[in-house]
């Protein structure tokens, strides 16, 4: 049976369970729990390994039982792993049983039995058969996980130009289902023989964070497949902005959440309801801001390493937003840092519709009184190129002429060079920069989908707004 059909299989209940009222979501974490507990048995039986779980709450114990005999053992299971630490802790952290339905459950538990042993498979294929789960949740609009699985093909680009080493340290601060940090992993792993570097590579070379459990989880769950943290967790759940950690990392690649401030509602005693700012109070935060991409990226400036590499996926506000904050931060970016290259990516290829974004590399460099960037390189991939999730996918081919032009710095129709001086007087600092005639505006034929005409239309609204509430801010916060 190919990936492309077990993973089919594997997913076809779950349509059964939408119907039922049971979300595609909590569909894969029931799957991701019960995986885990098959292929911890399947370890004993076939590699002789000891197990990780208690006795009482294997697969053993489970498989056998039937109607509500197996729905309480399977909630006690979850209750009692939750309390475990290490991997099988992050996993299970808050776990709860979704399939009170005994019948439902037990038809999950046989397929996954029947479909085994798992163990069987390649590291590789067990992490592709999980990786389009996880890809299968995400482009399920009503799931709401598009939000934290960035494209493949994005990531594969921006991790062959940052290039990590075998022997570095690499850290996701949002790493939602982990994409960043496997794919680093396949690029890193073939770079020696050596069997302690491998190890090491295993095991302590990955970090990553992310605030949502549910979310955690699932990452711990697709390295562990990949054969990353056995034993150990590389990844934890918590808010990364909230400090700094104290640890340093070699390599930084991310995709902070795409909102654009942080902020809550509270509802008084009278029934009013007011907005509440959440702001972060650290030192090492040159700017005060509640605009999460400019703390995402005041953060990554303070854990990176010495001489670190960061390549970060960043919306376009972040580029052009106005106020002392965003010029402020953008200047320290070009002025502390070396940061080198700007791609701007096409639209049509999140699971959110109408986001624009760009990557940014950048690298860290020691104190210094001139500005560490000499010039910025530009590379529009955005202007004339329409992309779509069904009908034109992006593949990683779409990327071949970037990094071929990241590598060699030659300049080309879509790659442009921008030195310091060019930039420093730019209005506002505004980063924004694109030179190629959009052949949309004349040629109506050419226009993209009406979905994602409207998707920029709102997008470009919201940008306004903020842009609105950003100025009305600060002018309430001036003095008189």
């Amino acid at each position: 049976m190919t990936r492309e059909q077990l993973v089919s299989k594997v997913w076809n209940y779950a349509h059964v369970l939408r119907d039922q009222g049971i979300s595609y979501g909590d569909y894969v974490e029931q799957i991701t729990f019960l995986l885990f507990l098959k292929m911890d048995a399947e370890r004993v039986e076939y590699l002789n390994e000891p197990s990780s779980v208690p006795p009482e709450w294997n697969w053993t114990a489970l498989v056998t039982k039937d109607g509500e005999a197996l729905e309480a053992h399977y909630r006690h299971t979850l209750e009692a792993l939750a309390r475990e630490d290490g991997l099988i802790g992050t996993i299970f952290r808050k776990a709860q049983n979704k399939l009170s339905d005994p019948a439902k459950l037990k038809r999950i538990v046989s397929l996954i039995d029947k479909e085994g042993p798992w163990i069987g498979l390649t590291v590789d294929v067990k992490g592709e058969i999980y990786e389009g789960l996880l890809e299968k949740n995400a482009s399920e609009v009503k799931s709401g996980a598009g939000q934290y699985f960035t494209p493949r093909p994005v990531i594969e680009a921006i991790v062959q130009c940052v290039n990590p080493r075998i022997g570095e340290s690499v850290c996701d601060p949002a790493c939602g289902t982990g994409g960043f940090l496997l794919s680093a992993y396949d690029h890193m792993k073939g770079q020696s023989q050596d069997r302690a570097k491998l190890r090491e590579l295993q095991h302590s070379s990955f970090h990553g964070v992310d605030i949502v459990d549910e979310v955690v989880r699932l990452c711990a769950m697709n390295l562990y497949l990949h054969g990353i943290g056995n034993g150990g967790s590389p990844v934890v759940q918590g808010d990364a902005l909230a400090f700094d950690g104290g640890q340093r990392f070699d390599v930084l690649l991310t995709n902070p959440p795409f909102g654009k401030k942080s902020s809550y509602k509270v509802i008084g005693e009278d029934g009013q309801v007011s907005t509440e700012r959440e702001s972060y109070e650290r030192e090492d935060f040159k700017f005060t801001t509640s605009n999460k991409q400019f703390n995402f990226l005041q953060h990554i400036m303070t854990v990176m390493d010495a001489n670190g590499r960061a390549g970060v996926v960043l919306p376009d506000n972040v580029l052009f937003e106005a106020g002392r904050a965003g010029e402020g931060i953008r200047k320290r970016l070009l002025e502390q840092f070396n940061f080198h290259t700007l791609l701007r990516l096409p639209t049509g290829i999140w699971y959110s519709p109408g986001v624009k974004a760009n990557v940014l590399f950048f690298d860290k460099r020691p104190a210094s009184r001139e500005a560490q960037t000499r010039e910025l390189w530009v590379y529009d991939y955005r202007t004339n190129v329409h992309k779509t999730l069904k009908t034109k996918r992006l593949t990683r081919a779409d990327f071949d002429d970037f990094v071929e032009c990241y590598q060699e710095r030659r300049e080309t129709e879509r790659f442009r060079r921008f030195t310091y001086e060019e930039l420093i007087t730019r209005d506002k600092l505004n980063l924004d920069i694109f030179w190629l005639k959009d052949d949309s505006l004349e040629d109506l034929d050419s226009l993209p989908a009406p979905d994602v005409l409207a998707a920029e239309i709102v997008d470009n609204l919201e940008a306004a707004l903020e842009q609105f509430r950003s100025v009305t801010g600060e002018l309430a916060e001036t003095p008189e």
